[in-house]
């Protein structure tokens, strides 16, 4: 606990090992396991060290692919050496690569429950080009891992569960899997996958599965997903693509949810929206309420019966970025007790002072705001008081 507040971190990432994927897929598909692949270098040394300095030694772009094609869209050099650089900054000697390791940074950092995310596992089902069989398969083993891996320390670490849409009718099988190990959420993208939608009739029996098994969904973007991504189709660098992809997918995705009728059809659905901050809610919100609805609401009566914002302070969760503006007016549209905490570790655009920065946030917002928004929120929307 810090300042006498438990620490919930509503949004942890584990690394994957690649050699995982070969112990816990199905035999079938080994040999389609994920596998490293060093890029080929045709620049002479000495002109690479000239260029990069003590980094042209050390530097070995390697691609992950999956049946010979990688999982991502190719990031620039530039790009990739400052994420490196980044992560070496952030925590040069940090391991990632066990739940001990999680549990030691947790003890340190004040945090007592974390919920765990995928990294690589979450460009691999970002992946449009997968057959159903084979995302089915990938899914089924990266929550086999997880669910050994948060074993260590059950109480402490939680897992969120992977689905693959691209296999529509095997969604609700995969619910089966994280049910047994006694999740409570699972983990979705909010990007268009093969034409369809997050409110795509295929999808009903998931929302409808959910809402009944009470599992929280929590949206999750990550850039240079190869499927149709908000700035993919305009920017090239990690910068543009980065920049668009987070927000613009989420603000998309909370629009589906409610012009679909999701939200309408499934009112005990939990849905969040993790990692691009809190500060595009009130304006969006705005406008689908006094722009949209307020012209429009004939056209979508069948599937939105009340205002935009309504569905969302009912149904909706957003993880909050502790320095980002606009905390207090998303406070204001969505209620205390829609915001969470997590602190994206360990990925290099959050450090190990993450903790300490949302604690600061006292001094800014009412008395007993923040303890809901470290604690409770997050105890409700992972339904731990279920």
């Amino acid at each position: 606990m810090r300042n006498g507040m438990r620490v919930i971190d509503a949004d942890r990432h584990v690394f994957e090992p690649l050699e995982m994927w070969r112990t816990y897929l199905d035999p079938r598909f080994r040999d389609d396991a994920p596998v490293a692949v060093p890029r080929p270098i045709h620049e002479p040394l000495a002109e690479r060290v000239s260029r990069l300095g003590a980094r042209g030694l050390t530097y070995q772009p390697v691609d992950i692919l999956v049946r010979g094609q990688p999982i991502q869209r190719p990031l620039s050099e530039r790009a990739e050496l400052a994420l490196l650089d980044a992560e070496e900054r952030a925590d040069a000697d940090l391991d990632t690569s066990t739940p001990e390791a999680h549990l030691a940074h947790m003890d340190g950092c004040g945090v007592d429950l974390a919920f765990c995310y995928p990294s690589t596992a979450l460009y691999i089902v970002g992946m449009e080009t997968l057959e159903p069989e084979l995302a089915h398969a990938l899914v089924t083993a990266y929550n086999r891992w997880l669910h050994d891996f948060c074993s260590a320390a059950p109480e402490r670490l939680q897992g969120v569960g992977l689905v693959a849409p691209h296999a529509p009718k095997a969604m609700v099988e995969t619910l089966d899997q994280i049910s047994s190990y006694g999740w409570r959420a699972v983990v979705l993208r909010p990007n268009l996958l093969q034409g369809r939608s997050l409110s795509h009739p295929d999808f009903e029996a998931f929302w409808a599965a959910c809402a009944e098994r009470s599992l929280a969904v929590a949206l999750h973007e990550g850039a240079h997903a190869l499927r149709p991504t908000a700035g993919a189709d305009r920017y090239t660098t990690r910068f543009g693509q980065h920049a668009c992809s987070h927000p613009m997918e989420q603000m998309m995705g909370m629009l589906d949810l409610i012009e679909g009728g999701i939200l309408e059809r499934h009112p005990h659905l939990r849905v969040g929206f993790f990692e691009a901050g809190c500060g595009w809610v009130p304006p969006w919100l705005w406008r689908l309420d006094e722009v949209e609805y307020k012209h429009l609401a004939s056209e979508v009566a069948e599937r939105v019966k009340r205002k935009p914002s309504d569905y969302v302070r009912r149904q909706c969760f957003v993880t909050l970025e502790p320095g980002e503006p606009g905390i207090s007016e998303a406070l204001s549209w969505m209620g205390a007790d829609r915001l969470l905490f997590g602190t994206d570790f360990p990925h290099a655009d959050h450090d190990g002072s993450i903790v300490d920065e949302v604690l600061r946030l006292e001094q800014r917002l009412p008395p007993g705001v923040l303890a809901g928004i470290l604690g409770a929120n997050a105890e409700a929307f992972y339904g731990l008081s279920r």
